[in-house]
C-alpha cells in the first residue's frame, strides 16, 4: 500500500468512530508491514531520538517524514536477525534506557525547602566577600602609544573615544570596558595594577603578553554572597545529583559484583573484530 493510500485509509477509518479521530494510545497500530506492526509509541520514541530540530518542521510534515522512514527501515529489516555483535549493541542500549529511567525517577523527587535552605547555608554561611573590580582599558603595541594615550586621558580626553579609536583589544568598540572581575581574573601585572589603584584613577603604561594597557578603574566593590532565590534552582540540582551519585553508590555496595582474574590489555578495547566485523 502506498502512503498516500495508507494516510487515505487511515483518515477513512477515523470517519465512522466517535468524534473526529479514535481513541489512541502508544500501541494504535498505525501500519503494517508484511505483518509487521508499527505503532504509534514507535513512531514517537523515534521522533524523540530526532531531537528538538525536528520540532522546527511542521507536524504533518514531521508525520509524514517518521512513517515514510518507519516503513524504509520495517521493510528492509524483514527476514533479517541481529548477528552477535548487534547483541551487544544492543545489550549496552537497553542497559543505558533501564539506568537512565531510574536516574529520571530520582530526578523527579521533590526537594524541600528545608534541603535547600541547609545547603544555602553550607555553601554561603561562611561567606566572605573578596573585592572586585570593574574596569575599561586601552590596548596597543607599543609603551610609546600607551603613554602618549595616558597623556591625552590627563588632559581631559574621553577614555571611550581614545579606547574605540586606537585600542586593539575586543573591548575597544564598546570603549574598552571590561565589566566586574575578581582578583587573579585577568593577566599577573593588570590584576596587580588594578588592585593598587582608586575608583577614578588611571594606571599605565602597563605591559602584557598582549601588548601595553592603559586603565582606568571604574568601580569597585566587595563581593556578596548571592541571595537564596537566585540560586535555589542551582542548589536543588546539586541536591539531586548528590542524592543519584548516593544511590548508584549504594547500589554498587549492594550488588554482587566479581571481577574477573584474567589480565586484559586495556587497548583491546578498539579491536572490533573481536565482534566479527
Amino acid at each position: 500500500m502506498s502512503k498516500l493510500k495508507l494516510r487515505a485509509a487511515i483518515c477513512a477509518l477515523s470517519v465512522g468512530l466517535a468524534g473526529p479521530l479514535a481513541a489512541q494510545d502508544a500501541s494504535t497500530v498505525v501500519a503494517t508491514v508484511d505483518g509487521v506492526e508499527i505503532t504509534l509509541g514507535n513512531m514517537i520514541a523515534y521522533r524523540q531520538s530526532l531531537g528538538e530540530q525536528a520540532g522546527q518542521m511542521p507536524p504533518e510534515q514531521l508525520y509524514d517524514a517518521i512513517l515514510d522512514q518507519m516503513l524504509s527501515m520495517t521493510t528492509l529489516a524483514a527476514g533479517r536477525t541481529l548477528d552477535d555483535a548487534d547483541r551487544f549493541y544492543l545489550e549496552n542500549e537497553e542497559r543505558s534506557l533501564l539506568a537512565r529511567a531510574a536516574v529520571n525517577e530520582l530526578s523527579q523527587e521533590e526537594v524541600s525547602d528545608e534541603e535547600i535552605r541547609a545547603a544555602y547555608e553550607e555553601a554561603f554561611g561562611g561567606f566572605e566577600g573578596t573585592q572586585e573590580y570593574n574596569a575599561s582599558h586601552i590596548l596597543v603595541e607599543t609603551e610609546e602609544e600607551a603613554q602618549a594615550l595616558l597623556e591625552e586621558l590627563e588632559g581631559g580626553a574621553d577614555f571611550a573615544e581614545l579606547a574605540r579609536a586606537n585600542s586593539t583589544g575586543p573591548s575597544g568598540p564598546s570603549g574598552g570596558e571590561l565589566g566586574w572581575f575578581g582578583p587573579g581574573q585577568m593577566v599577573p601585572a593588570f590584576d596587580q595594577a588594578v588592585q593598587d589603584m582608586s575608583v577614578g584613577d588611571l594606571a599605565g603604561p602597563v605591559q602584557t603578553e598582549f601588548g601595553w594597557h592603559v586603565i582606568r578603574l571604574n568601580d569597585s566593590r566587595n563581593a556578596e554572597a548571592p541571595p537564596l532565590e537566585e540560586v535555589r534552582e542551582q542548589l536543588g540540582r546539586q541536591i539531586l545529583n548528590t542524592r543519584i551519585a548516593e544511590q548508584i553508590t549504594a547500589a554498587r555496595e549492594a550488588a554482587d559484583i566479581e571481577m574477573s582474574d584474567t589480565d586484559f590489555d586495556p587497548s583491546i578495547i578498539n579491536d572490533t573484530s573481536l565482534l566479527g566485523r
